[in-house]
C-alpha cells in the first residue's frame, strides 16, 4: 500500500476502531484491502467544512464524506452551538430533506440528534423545497434549521444546510462558531444519537399554505394574468422537490394551462433522466423543450432538486427555443418588478435591491435608472439574506438574484427561491405577452436602454487533496502576479476580497474594500470588462466569471454586438490563461 499521510492514517483507524456500525468499518477496510490510496486519503484527509452551501460532499463512509456520523457530529456541533448561545432559552429548529438518495434517513438522523439534546424540532412529514424550510424557521420562531439537499450536484452527492433564527444560512462569525464547535467533537461517543420522541413534531400542508398565500400576496400583476391565464407553461422539477408546491404556486396565481414534464415529476434521487439535475445544463431541459414544441408553449421552466434555483427558455424571433443564463432571467425579473412597482406608484425611496460581486452589472444601472438602492454582496445567497435582515423595518426589499440561476422576491424567506421565481417568471412572461410582447423581445428592449451585457463562466475541476492544492496555487499566482491586459484593454483594478483591499494598479493606491473576508479576485479592465476568479465553496472547481458589455442601438442589432462580446469574452479568458 503507498504511504498515507500520518493525519489521514489516524483518522482511518480512528474510523476503525471506534463506535462505528460495522458495515462502515467493512466498507473501509475494503478500501485498505484493495490498497484504494487515492479513495482512502480523499475519504478522510479532512473533515468536511461549512462552505457558501453549508456542508456538502460525496456520500460514503469517511470524515470528508456525507454518512450518518458526519452528519451526526454536525448536528452535534449546531447543537451545542445553540445551548451555548441561547442558554436557559426553549429552543426550537426546523428540518427538511429534497428527494435525494438518503435525504430521508439524513434528516431523521438530525431530527434524533436535536431532540437528544433537548431541542424542540419541526419536522417535515415529506420532503419539501428549500426556501419553504427557510420560511418555516421564521414562522415557528425558530433559533436554527437544517435541509438537507445538496441542490444540483450529481445523484453521488449529499449534503446539509444550516440556518440561522433569521431564515438566512449562517455568515460570520456564527458560521465559524458553529464548526468550532463541530471541530470540538474528538469522539463520535459526543454525538447524542437516542431520539426523545416528545421533542419532534411533524409539520406540513398547514406550512404550504401560509408560505404560497404569502407568494400570492406579493403578485404585481393580476389583471394581466387574469387575462393572459392560459399561457401555456411548460414545468419540470427534474425529479425533485418543485412538484410539492411550484405547481401549487402557479394555480394561486392564476395560470390554468399549465403542463408538466411527466417524465421528470415523480421525486427520485437516482435523476434517471438526466446526468446533473442542473437547470443550468442544457441536457436537462431537453425533455421539457420537446414537450415545449410539441403543444407550442410560451414559457419553459425548470426547478433543481431542492427548488431553489430555476432555469428558463423562451422562444427567440425565429421561434427557436433559447436557454436563458441567469443573469440574463435575474436581469429580467429585475426590470420588470422595478418598473412595475413604479407604474403602480409603489417606489417610495425607501426599496432595493441586492445582488452579487460575480453577477451582471446590467441589474445595477437598472437599479441606478430607476433611483431604486442597489447593493452588491459577495457570492451565496447567504450574504443577500444578511442584507435583508439588516434592513428589516428600515427600508423593502423588491428583489435581488445572483448569477447561478437563484432569485428572490419579497421578504418571505432568506434564501433564493424557485417557487417565488417560477411564479414571477410567468407572472413576467404574461405581463408581457398582455402588452404584445414575447419575453424574448422584452429582453432585447432591456439591453437597448441599458445596454448589452454579456458574462461567462469557466470552470476548472480539480478533484481531491492535490486539486485542492493546485487551486490554492493558481489563486497565489494571480494575487501575486495579475495580468497586465485582458480582451485587448489594460487592467486598471485588482479587487481581492481576501485581503478587503482594492488597488488601482496605474497608481499603485489602495483602498480597504468593506466585505468580509473571501477568497475572490477581481480584475476590472480601462473598457468595464470584469473578470472574477473564485474557488468553488461546494464544490472542488476553481470559477472563472467574465462580464463585458457595450450599447445596443436596436433589437435588430443583438446577433451582431452579441456575437462580437462572445469574441471579446474568448479573448479575455485566453489571456487570463496566458
Amino acid at each position: 500500500m503507498q504511504a498515507i499521510d500520518q493525519s489521514t492514517q489516524a483518522t482511518i483507524n480512528q474510523w476503525l476502531s471506534g463506535n462505528y456500525d460495522e458495515k462502515t468499518k467493512a466498507e473501509i477496510q475494503a478500501l485498505v484491502d484493495q490498497d484504494a490510496t487515492t479513495e482512502l486519503t480523499d475519504s478522510f484527509y479532512k473533515s468536511l467544512e461549512f462552505g457558501t452551501g453549508g456542508l456538502r460532499g460525496i456520500m460514503g463512509a469517511g470524515s470528508n464524506r456525507i454518512n450518518k456520523y458526519t452528519i451526526g457530529t454536525a448536528t452535534q456541533g449546531l447543537a451545542n452551538y445553540l445551548n451555548n448561545k441561547y442558554p436557559g432559552e426553549k429552543i426550537s429548529v426546523a428540518i427538511a430533506h429534497d428527494s435525494r438518495n438518503n435525504s430521508d434517513y439524513f434528516a431523521k438522523i438530525t431530527a434524533d440528534v436535536f431532540s437528544a439534546n433537548g431541542i424542540h424540532v419541526y419536522f417535515f412529514e415529506a420532503l419539501r423545497p428549500t426556501p419553504e424550510l427557510s420560511f418555516a424557521v421564521r414562522h415557528f420562531g425558530c433559533k436554527s434549521g437544517v435541509m438537507l439537499t445538496a441542490s444540483h450536484n450529481p445523484k453521488e452527492y449529499n449534503g446539509y444546510k444550516a440556518y440561522g433564527a433569521d431564515g438566512g444560512q449562517f455568515t460570520s462569525p456564527d458560521d465559524k462558531l458553529v464548526i468550532d464547535e463541530v471541530n470540538k467533537i474528538q469522539s463520535i461517543d459526543e454525538v447524542k444519537f437516542d431520539r426523545v420522541d416528545a421533542n419532534v413534531e411533524l409539520i406540513g400542508e398547514a406550512v404550504d399554505k401560509l408560505y404560497l398565500d404569502g407568494i400570492t400576496a406579493l403578485s404585481i400583476s393580476p389583471d394581466a394574468i387574469k387575462r393572459q391565464h392560459d399561457l401555456k407553461i411548460v414545468y419540470s422539477p427534474i425529479h425533485g422537490t418543485g412538484i410539492t408546491l411550484v405547481p401549487k404556486a402557479l394555480e394561486q396565481f392564476g395560470f390554468t394551462n399549465v403542463t408538466l414534464v411527466e417524465e421528470q415529476s415523480t421525486p427520485d434521487g437516482n435523476f434517471p433522466t438526466v446526468v446533473y439535475p442542473n437547470p443550468e445544463e442544457k441536457d436537462a431541459l431537453t425533455l421539457a423543450i420537446n414537450k415545449a414544441k410539441e403543444i407550442d408553449a410560451d414559457l419553459v421552466l425548470a426547478t433543481d432538486p431542492d427548488a431553489d434555483r430555476v432555469g428558463i427558455a423562451v422562444k427567440d424571433n425565429d421561434g427557436e427555443w433559447v436557454l436563458l443564463n441567469g443573469n440574463q432571467t435575474g436581469s429580467l425579473l429585475i426590470n420588470y418588478i422595478v418598473s412595475a412597482w413604479e407604474e403602480k406608484g409603489k417606489l417610495t425611496g425607501k426599496e432595493y435591491v441586492v445582488s452579487t460581486i460575480v453577477t451582471t452589472s446590467l441589474i445595477k444601472a437598472i437599479c441606478d435608472a430607476k433611483n431604486v438602492e442597489y447593493f452588491n454582496t459577495l457570492t451565496g445567497f447567504k450574504w443577500i439574506g444578511q442584507v435583508i435582515t439588516n434592513l428589516q423595518g428600515k427600508k423593502t426589499f423588491i428583489a435581488g438574484g445572483e448569477e447561478s440561476y437563484g432569485y428572490l422576491i419579497g421578504d418571505l424567506v432568506r434564501d433564493k427561491d424557485a417557487v417565488v421565481s417560477a411564479a414571477f417568471i410567468s407572472e413576467m412572461t404574461a405581463y408581457y405577452k398582455d402588452k404584445g410582447a414575447s419575453l424574448y423581445n422584452a429582453m432585447l428592449d432591456m439591453y437597448v436602454e441599458y445596454g448589452l451585457y454579456k458574462e461567462d463562466l469557466v470552470s476548472l475541476t480539480k478533484k481531491g487533496k492535490t486539486g485542492a492544492e493546485e487551486i490554492k496555487a493558481m489563486m497565489e499566482k494571480f494575487r501575486n502576479n495579475p495580468p497586465v491586459s485582458l480582451g485587448g484593454s489594460k487592467v486598471s483594478i485588482l479587487k481581492d476580497y481576501e485581503l478587503s483591499q482594492e488597488t488601482n494598479l496605474a497608481s499603485g493606491k489602495v483602498t480597504k474594500l468593506d466585505y468580509p473576508a473571501s477568497d475572490v479576485l477581481q480584475f476590472i479592465t480601462e473598457d468595464g470588462s470584469i473578470v472574477s476568479a473564485r474557488p468553488s465553496g461546494t464544490e472542488p472547481k476553481i470559477k472563472f466569471y467574465c462580464s463585458v458589455n457595450a450599447p445596443l442601438a436596436d433589437r435588430a442589432d443583438f446577433a451582431k454586438v452579441n456575437g462580437e462580446l462572445g469574441d471579446k469574452i474568448k479573448k479575455v479568458m485566453a489571456d487570463l490563461q496566458a
